[in-house]
């Protein structure tokens, strides 16, 4: 493992880190710097990611890039409505000696690309939940460990839903952050056609290995935090739950369900990773405003009333900010 005299020089060498993958990342992905941040930030803390967004916004270049750019191991699963969940894990087969012998599956990768995560039934979606939060599968009773750093970054159409299987909460939980894409920008698209229609194709240097991303996601968790940033990150996660002491006006009014402490944690983490990559050696309230989107994007389920009006959970969670 990557070693370091003291935390504040880890600090910055994840910080020069982080501007060097961000530079070989744009020489394919133009734009999305947004959504290239959040990836990042979910590998540094440990984190799972789902991006969604219509077809065509390079969502799975996107991950191919991030992950040609650290030299880890990475697994690319196509879901289908047809895929076992041995597809994914691995299975036990007998061998030539008729002894059973574990034969492992895609999931064991540093980074597994989960695409179109919902066209897949839940018995095969749940196949991930165990991976993504013990980084582990058991199979036939036996317990086995997935390598380390371990990451499921998983894309999704927003459009298209029939014959879909859409993630129950328990799932979509475990992802810490969900990202939408959305269109280029005209300036943008132009530089994708240039780059995408010519012969040249560019080439990525291996950024970050797998034992400095371990070590990163230990200084993460080292770094410190003043009281009044937590406070602020739990009560903003009460304000999202109706009919509770600290709800908002918004949630009692609009809210079915509010999101559960996993929103916190994350939100602290996620603000903490988040001042590491701008140059800052602890958190403030602003960083855990710059991840609060994603986060409790998919933690907060509308009620009638907001889906007759027309009221989104971006608006709700900007006006709880």
């Amino acid at each position: 493992m990557a070693q370091f005299s003291s935390d504040k020089e880890a600090a910055d060498v994840l910080y020069r880190s982080y501007q060097e993958l961000t530079s070989e990342i744009s020489k394919v992905i133009v734009g999305q710097e947004d959504v290239i941040r959040l990836v990042l930030t979910a590998v540094f803390c440990q984190g799972h990611c789902l991006l969604v967004g219509v077809p065509g916004l390079a969502k799975t270049l996107l991950i191919h890039t991030i992950a040609s750019s650290l030299d880890m191991s990475f697994n690319r699963v196509q879901f289908t409505p047809d895929l076992m969940p041995s597809d994914i894990v691995g299975a036990e087969t007998l061998d030539k000696d008729r002894n059973f012998k574990f034969v492992t599956g895609p999931v064991f990768a540093n980074i597994v690309l989960a695409d179109e995560i919902n066209r897949t039934p839940p018995k095969t979606q749940a196949a991930l939940l165990e991976a993504m939060q013990e980084h582990a599968v058991t199979v036939a009773g036996k317990r086995y460990d997935l390598p380390k750093p371990f990451f499921v970054l998983a894309t999704q159409n927003p459009i298209e839903q029939e014959g879909t299987y859409p993630l129950p909460e328990a799932q979509l939980d475990r992802f810490m952050f969900n990202i939408m894409l959305g269109y280029p920008s005209y300036e943008s698209e132009l530089q994708i056609v240039k780059n995408t229609t010519g012969a040249v194709k560019s080439s990525l240097n291996k950024v970050l290995h797998a034992d400095d991303i371990l070590a990163f996601q230990q200084l993460v968790r080292r770094v410190p935090v003043v009281d009044n940033v937590v406070e602020y990150a739990v009560k903003l996660v009460h304000k999202t739950r109706p009919n509770s002491p600290m709800a908002s006006k918004q949630a009692n009014q609009f809210l079915e369900w509010g999101a559960g402490p996993r929103a916190s944690q994350n939100l602290i983490v996620a603000a903490k990773c988040n001042a590491l990559i701008n140059g800052k050696y602890t958190p403030d309230i602003e960083d855990v405003q710059a991840v609060a989107l994603p986060i409790l994007r998919h933690r907060i389920v509308r009620n009638f009333k907001a889906e007759a009006e027309g009221i989104t959970v971006e608006q709700l969670i900007q006006d709880l900010l």
